[in-house]
Formats: structure tokens, sequence, C-alpha cells
């Protein structure tokens, strides 16, 4: 296996801590360490800090199965991040000569994962004027027979868009017609734009079709991206085959993660994270929105339907990754260039910061802009899509 280098993480590993204000980020500002402990009563005397079960503890795959229909711990593997739950079920999926289809533009992962195990890579796009969405039909005419795999992220990374009710049928339609497996990276489902904080997440892909597999993580709906917890939920069969697969990676979960996740997806903590998430989502939104929509000769998006991510199309003679890292330079701000995505003339802003820092970011970034696209002053006009 050679692996190409993860461009993006390779660009927020090496900058983000280095910068006043980081927007590449697509989660929330994270909960500290005694806001976790006050919200879930974990006592840290009773925390034993030794090995656990390496595919998680019985206590949280019970509660992590119970967030999907019909699954039973014997489905779940807990993970150290999302980050090594696909890494676990791609390499478990993907084989040399194998057709893996990614919706996209998408977050790099998986893609990179799948031509390193000797994979051939095929997109199917979300289309920008249709909100993000697959061309109706399209399902069917990239999904074929021979398709090994065929990986979603939903909510969408970078468009923080949400799969239409059609698009999930014929997504489905099309897997379960030629025997494709299906992985789907759930990972900001719960961190919805939604002024009912108790809106319903995003649905789960898992129980619709038999060969799916779907990955999760405290990072981003959860704000807890620190405690490196994520997990796997597949058909039975598979359990043993991807647990033993972590025997070469992390081999168990940390002691003191495991507990704090049993109680975070708890029944009556869960609810309170995820309104708090939503709660920085809403405030935030409609700061970066207006900002946009002030420039409306520079920029044109579509508000994100889930995550605390914009992904915004510019209009300026300058290519993305040279105006990411004029921002970082020049002004200490932190963002990710549409190039990441295969997509210049394109960046994603990420809003899940504090209000101050966010603010502050979007002024600093007005000012290069000004130097760079000198039509960019504000007039207010609402987006587009």
């Amino acid at each position: 296996m050679r692996f190409e280098t993860f461009a993006m993480e390779r660009w927020q590993s090496t900058y983000e801590c280095q910068v006043d204000c980081n927007l590449s980020e697509s989660g929330v500002h994270p909960l500290t360490f005694a806001e976790l402990l006050d919200m879930t009563r974990l006592e840290p005397d009773d925390l034993l800090l030794d090995y656990i079960q390496s595919d998680g503890t019985p206590r949280l795959k019970e509660t992590i199965a119970s967030l999907y229909q019909d699954a039973a711990s014997e489905n779940v593997v807990v993970s150290t991040g999302g980050a090594e739950a696909n890494y676990v079920a791609m390499w478990r999926l993907a084989r040399p000569g194998d057709t893996v289809v990614v919706l996209e533009p998408a977050y790099g992962q998986t893609q990179g994962l799948a031509r390193g195990l000797g994979a051939k890579v095929v997109s199917w796009e979300l289309k920008e004027e249709l909100g993000w969405q697959p061309e109706p039909g399209s399902a069917a005419e990239v999904i074929t027979p021979g398709v090994r795999l065929v990986v979603v992220t939903n909510p969408g990374n970078p468009t923080g868009s949400v799969l239409g009710d059609s698009a999930r049928s014929e997504l489905l339609a099309a897997v379960s017609k030629v025997g494709a497996w299906l992985l789907v990276d759930e990972v900001y489902s719960g961190a919805e734009v939604s002024d009912d904080a108790d809106a319903p997440a995003t649905p789960s892909l898992w129980g619709n079709w038999e060969r799916t597999i779907v990955t999760n993580s405290l990072s981003k709906a959860y704000g807890l991206p620190g405690l490196r917890l994520g997990w796997i939920v597949a058909p039975a069969d598979l359990h043993e085959d991807l647990w033993s697969r972590k025997d070469y990676t992390t081999i168990a979960p940390s002691a003191v993660s495991d507990a704090a996740a049993e109680r975070v997806l708890s029944a009556d903590v869960r609810p309170r994270i995820l309104a708090r998430t939503r709660g920085i989502i809403r405030s935030n939104l409609p700061r970066l929105t207006g900002w946009l929509s002030d420039r409306p000769d520079l920029f044109s998006f579509r508000a994100p339907d889930a995550g605390a991510i914009c992904y915004a199309r510019y209009r300026a003679d300058i290519n993305s990754t040279q105006l990411a890292e004029r921002l970082r330079k020049e002004k200490s701000v932190l963002v990710v260039p549409g190039d990441h995505f295969g997509m210049d003339h394109y960046v994603r802003l990420g809003f899940g910061s504090p209000a101050p820092l966010l603010e502050e970011a979007l002024s600093r970034i007005a000012d290069l802009l000004k130097e760079i696209a000198p039509s960019s002053a504000p007039s207010r006009l609402s987006a587009v899509g």
C-alpha cells in the first residue's frame, strides 16, 4: 500500500495551531473538560486508566446501537475517532482492482485510501445548481454492475447539504440492484441548521440495505474532537473482521473517552449537547451569510443544511490555494481552499468559532479582499441558492 499525501489534513495539521483565526474547522467550538464533566457527571476518581475491551466497552456499544434502527452491540466497533472508523471500513471493503464510487465534492480521506488500496475511484457529482444534490437519475448511471463500493458523506462536507428523499431512494435502489457495499460517513448528523433545538437529526442510511456500513464520531456534532472517539455500525458478520483490523491500528480506544462517550450519547445528555451545537450554528451562520451576501459581486453560495461549514464560490483572479496562503501569511486566518476538493475558486469557511473570533476573521479576510478584488466593497443583496 502506498498512500498519497492527504493535502487538506496536512494543511490543517500544519497551520491550525499557528494562526490567530482558524476557519478551517468544520465543527463547533469544543467543550472544555470542565464543561464535559459538568454535563455528564463523570467522576474522575472512578476512571481507571487501563486498557479496555478493544472494540469498545459493552455499555458504550449498547448505547451506540440504541441510536440506530434494529442495531445491536454486535453491529458496533468503537474506534479512535471517525478517521480510524473510515480507515478500518475502507481497509475491509476496497480491494486492488475494485471500482469505488465517491459522492463528491467530499472530504478526501476515503478517496486517498481507495487509491492506496489499489482501487479505482469514480466520482459521482453533486451539482451546485441543484443545491448540492446529485442529478436525478445519475445514481443508476454511475453505480453500475462491477462497482464494489459507494462512499457517501451525509450531511456533506464541504457542501453542508443533506441528501433529499429522491436522491436517497435512487442511491439505495442503485446499490441494491448491483449488490454494492455502501459506506456512509454521518459525522455531521445532529449538527443541522434548525431553529428547533429538538428537531430530529438527519436520518441514518443504516437499516435500508443489508450491505451498509455507517461511521460517526464525537468530533463534529458533539463538539468533542479531543476525545478522539468514533464508531462503526456494520453487519454483525463483519464485526470480527473489522475488530481484528483495529489490532493493527490503535488497538483500543481511550478508557477516558469510552467512559465519556457512554454518558455523552445517553438519552439525557445527548440532546443537551446537540442543542448546544445547534445553538452555535444558529447564532453564527447569519454572521457569515450576511458577510457573504454583502459581497454579491465576489461570492455566491448556498447556506448549509448541517455542519458549521459554508462552501462559497468566489470571483477573483487568484487560485484558491494562493488565496488561502495569503490569508494565512498576511492575515493569520486559516481557511480550506477549494483545491483540496478538486475545485478551484471555492473556499470552505468554518463558522463554529466563538462569535468575536469569527467576526475578527471575516474582517481580516475583507481587508485582503480589498487588495485582491477592489470591487468587493459591501452592498446588501441576498444570497443565491
